[in-house]
């Protein structure tokens, strides 16, 4: 059956409560239903949202309520969600990954995108091919269906691309008539060499580091393949006086993990500049965050930005938010707000990875800034 997952703000229920005067409750009632707060009460990693034709939103993510695949939800405000139930099963006709594989398969990551009337849904899962028996094995597929809500069937009974190591977390860009792929080379079995890999292993912490970067490669228009080789885009900075060194080996300088991450990639294109934001950091620590980076073409030269990162853990400022990361963006059903959305944690939710929704603006001088992370009442978005 499906079921509304509705939010409803803390102080709309006070009113009820503690207010005997109608008059006054009912008015306090109304000020309500214009507000959410953070985290939404949705359980899900990764999340990507889909706007489509009429203005009703999808989203879909890692985890949720799916096995071996993933599930949808749907909204009109980006507020209250409806689960939709699966959407992508791996066993449909052409299915090509591996749901015994480690991690149950690996589904991870999925975005939607319409094109041309019909929906494509990229993601990531463990290739069912493992001659040399990889633990770490993600190749990138692509389903497509007729609706939002499926059900997707792959495109090919193979990934789109073999680059020759695991990878995962896609992301497409549609540009002047062409398509690009964005996707996150996987820290397995990577070793970089840098000062700050050097430093952990004077330290007597890790004798390396794994590092994963992001690429980017033009698709064929049919997405039945890749145009040219991929392009590296975005790493882990070698030097420890750059100045992204900081925030982005956090994972590292906190003894946490040997790896450094450079993964969740979403690129946009505002004015003549193409924004890539990306997330740093163990996925499942409280260091995960968001920055960004900025290019005059799809494939580069990316350059990171200043004011990085942009989204990160409150909970040195006070908060209770920690783990923000592997963003999507999109629009307020006016069109007038720009909005991130993301997973974080919470003191209150523990290690369950939920969906946060958070203004973010570009300046006039090109600043992209995320207002966030918040888990205070403010007005629902076009509001």
């Amino acid at each position: 059956m499906m079921k509304q997952i509705v939010t409803i703000s803390v102080g709309f229920l006070l009113s009820i409560v503690v207010n005997t005067n109608g008059l006054f409750a009912q008015a306090h009632r109304t000020a309500a239903v214009h507000t959410y707060q953070n985290p939404l009460a949705v359980e899900l990693a990764d999340p990507y949202v889909l706007q489509v034709k009429g203005g009703k939103y999808y989203m879909y993510g890692t985890g949720g309520v799916a096995k071996n695949g993933f599930a949808a939800y749907s909204s009109t405000d980006l507020v209250n969600w409806k689960d939709e139930g699966q959407v992508y099963y791996a066993a449909n006709k052409n299915g090509w990954s591996d749901s015994t594989a480690a991690w149950n398969g690996a589904y991870w990551a999925p975005e939607v995108y319409e094109h041309n009337g019909r929906f494509y849904m990229f993601y990531s899962a463990q290739w069912g091919r493992n001659p040399t028996n990889e633990v770490e094995n993600f190749r990138i597929g692509v389903a497509v269906s007729d609706k939002p809500t499926g059900p997707f069937i792959d495109l090919s009974s193979k990934p789109v691309f073999d680059p020759g190591y695991p990878v995962i977390d896609a992301n497409v860009l549609f540009d002047n008539g062409r398509v690009y792929l964005y996707y996150s080379r996987c820290c397995y079995k990577h070793p970089v060499e840098s000062e700050v890999a050097s430093w952990a292993k004077q330290k007597g912490w890790f004798d390396t580091i794994e590092e994963s970067w992001v690429y980017g490669v033009e698709l064929k228009p049919d997405f039945s393949g890749a145009v040219g080789e991929p392009v590296l885009l975005l790493r882990p900075p070698v030097k420890m006086d750059d100045k992204q060194a900081e925030w982005e080996s956090r994972s590292v300088t906190s003894k946490e993990v040997n790896r450094r991450w450079t993964e969740g990639s979403v690129a946009f294109k505002k004015g003549s500049t193409y924004y890539m934001m990306y997330s740093a950091n163990y996925f499942g620590g409280k260091n995960y965050a968001v920055g960004y980076a900025t290019s005059k073409s799809p494939l580069g030269p990316f350059t990171k930005a200043a004011n990085n990162p942009v989204l990160q853990k409150n909970t040195e400022k006070g908060g209770v938010v920690t783990g923000t990361g592997h963003n999507s963006i999109t629009y307020s059903p006016d069109g007038k707000e720009m909005l991130c959305v993301y997973h974080a944690r919470t003191s209150a939710t523990g290690d369950k990875r939920v969906v946060f929704i958070d203004r973010m603006k570009i300046l006039k001088n090109g600043t992209l800034i995320v207002e966030g992370p918040t888990s205070i009442p403010q007005p629902i978005p076009g509001k």
